[in-house]
């Protein structure tokens, strides 16, 4: 499909009404009846949040991580990258480094490159949901020292050990960062 014929395919969807919008801190559902390309009314249900970020950080060839977080959604605690969310305003690249910063304890100054892998976003989840990801690869200064309470595993940059941390690693945007990075890097 060229983009002509997917402009005109969004053309064709219109919003007829919205029935419910309710807002809070962190995220607005959204109700509304569309009309799809067929002329049939549908209710669809979506919610807008902010876009996140999420952060590879590797020293001396090793993949850093925070320490593990409860997760709400699933009700446990996962292992999973830095990550947070772009707040109004601010910049993706901005908000990777207060995201090193507050997950890692990484100030600036530490950071030797700072690696987009995606430049518009990836789309979370595009038939519910406005949020896009932003993925990133820190190269930390070798010589940095971290902090133990706040770098709680590492795992080398090998095959082996990128196989190894995707044992482990069940967060799906967690993954696609991580894929990305390997596939760049063809391991």
């Amino acid at each position: 499909m060229d983009k002509m014929q997917l402009d005109d395919a969004q053309q064709i969807w219109q919003v007829q009404d919205c029935f419910l919008k309710m807002h809070s801190r962190w995220v607005t559902l959204i109700g509304e009846h569309l009309q799809d390309d067929r002329g049939e009314i549908l209710e669809y249900w979506r919610i807008e949040k902010a876009d996140s970020v999420i952060v590879l950080p590797i020293q001396s060839d090793r993949i850093l991580l925070p320490k593990p977080s409860y997760r709400v959604g699933i009700g446990q605690v996962t292992l999973d990258f830095a990550g947070g969310r772009v707040t109004a305003g601010e910049s993706p690249q901005l908000a990777a480094i207060a995201t090193l910063k507050r997950e890692l304890g990484i100030e600036v100054s530490a950071i030797a490159q700072l690696i987009p892998l995606n430049i518009e976003g990836w789309a979370v989840n595009s038939s519910f949901s406005n949020q896009k990801l932003y993925g990133f690869v820190a190269h930390i200064e070798p010589k940095v020292k971290l902090s133990p309470e706040l770098v709680t595993a590492t795992y080398p940059t090998t095959s082996d050990g990128v196989q190894n941390l995707l044992k482990e690693i069940t967060c799906l945007q967690c993954r696609a960062v991580l894929l990305e990075w390997v596939l760049l890097n063809q391991y």
